[in-house]
């Protein structure tokens, strides 16, 4: 399989473990990814696990299609601020930054998947963040990010919570961040990723709890 070509047919699904995957070394040093997706070079669409050592920093560079960030450990830091663990971050088309970790850290990161009218930057603290019920008695739901039919959020599940059937529209694409989250189609553990194109459908629950980053509304296809 070419390298620069990894799970880049977004018609399709995909799952994939990445605490399965070896981590490959970034242009920076002490930088080193998990590659998830990735359709490009060095400038890709890409989604990938992403780990600082203490001490990486990467040059200033900009984003031309923007960024989404989700710190699942340590501290990311740039000339705007510090960014905790439970930090998502949004850089929008066109921002630019110098990303850096003094003790190190390790991010879930999108890269060039936002739309180029899409110009609002956007931090949110989800350990401090104001949480809403779902649909489901169990489900709680962090909204981070919109913009046409894409939307981003943290959903938390309960031990023994079902949802319903329904269709993605526009298609859905999942982090398990922590515990364990299941389908009629298997048992995803922290650290799997699952993308479903446009028009799939399944029934989620989670016997164990979870918690979960869901983007959807991105895959639809022109």
């Amino acid at each position: 399989m070419n390298p620069l070509q990894l799970h880049a047919d977004e018609t399709q699904r995909c799952v994939v473990d990445s605490q399965t995957l070896a981590w490959l070394d970034s242009p920076s040093p002490l930088v080193q990814r998990r590659l998830l997706a990735r359709d490009g070079g060095e400038v890709a669409r890409a989604t990938s696990v992403v780990r600082y050592a203490a001490g990486a920093r990467f040059a200033d560079h900009v984003h031309d299609l923007g960024e989404e960030i989700l710190v699942l450990s340590g501290t990311l830091s740039d000339d705007k601020g510090d960014y905790r663990p439970g930090t998502y971050l949004k850089n929008p088309p066109g921002s630019r930054h110098a990303p850096f970790s003094g003790d190190g850290c390790t991010l879930f990161v999108k890269l060039r998947h936002l739309q180029a009218q899409d110009s609002a930057r956007i931090v949110v603290d989800t350990q401090r963040a104001r949480w809403h019920q779902g649909r489901v008695p169990g489900l709680t739901v962090l909204p981070l990010s919109e913009f046409g039919t894409t939307h981003t959020a943290l959903v938390r599940w309960a031990p023994g919570t079902f949802f319903n059937p329904h269709r993605h529209y526009g298609g859905e694409e999942i982090f398990v961040v922590e515990g364990v989250f299941e389908d009629e189609h298997g048992r995803y553990r922290a650290g799997s990723w699952l993308r479903s194109p446009h028009l799939s459908q399944h029934q989620p629950f989670s016997r164990n709890g979870c918690l979960i980053l869901v983007k959807t509304g991105h895959l639809l296809q022109d």
